[in-house]
């Protein structure tokens, strides 16, 4: 699909998705299959953790675009008795020069659950790539849509040197539609 701002990608990221990933734990030699539902809500500019996490990092409010939730939980073959969720708060920081790319702040990051800033960018074919660096590893991830319900997200995680790859996974996320949508 062709996606040329944060604006079109996060639009079109709204809803609950039903994700399958494919996971390899490459420390521990394992493959982990995760299935799980996502939910991702618009935020308004004043939403008071919106306003905190712009204050954490001293983004002022008319900088930022399109702030949003994210919640999440599901199940992994890993460990068949735990179930996991988790939520998040996300908000884009487009640069002024590039309206293409900027910087996405979150409450808690991916590789590392404290508050992270990471780097995106609209490549040329509509895929988003961000890359967020932590104190002890790197993670890179890739969102492309093939269609407006159905999307693909490719995430390793690095040592922070960059050098070695932990973990590598494959997710394909299908969007649920309203029943009055589903013909």
């Amino acid at each position: 699909m062709d996606v040329r701002t944060i604006e079109q990608f996060l639009e079109l990221s709204i809803g609950r998705w039903r994700s399958q990933r494919s996971g390899h734990h490459l420390a521990f030699g394992h493959f982990e299959e995760v299935r799980s539902t996502i939910d991702i809500t618009a935020l308004a500019g004043d939403d008071p953790a919106v306003i905190e996490l712009c204050h954490q990092h001293d983004v002022a409010a008319g900088a930022i675009s399109h702030p949003f939730a994210m919640h999440w939980q599901g199940e992994s073959d890993w460990d068949e008795n735990a179930a996991f969720e988790g939520s998040n708060v996300l908000v884009p920081v487009p640069d002024l020069a590039d309206p293409k790319a900027g910087r996405l702040l979150r409450d808690k990051g991916y590789a590392e659950t404290v508050a992270a800033v990471g780097r995106y960018a609209l490549q040329p074919d509509g895929t988003f790539l961000l890359i967020t660096e932590y104190d002890r590893a790197s993670a890179e991830e890739r969102i492309w849509f093939a269609t407006p319900n159905l999307r693909f997200r490719v995430s390793l995680i690095k040592t922070r040197d960059g050098n070695g790859v932990m973990t590598a996974s494959f997710s394909s996320e299908i969007r649920s539609l309203p029943s009055h949508e589903q013909k």
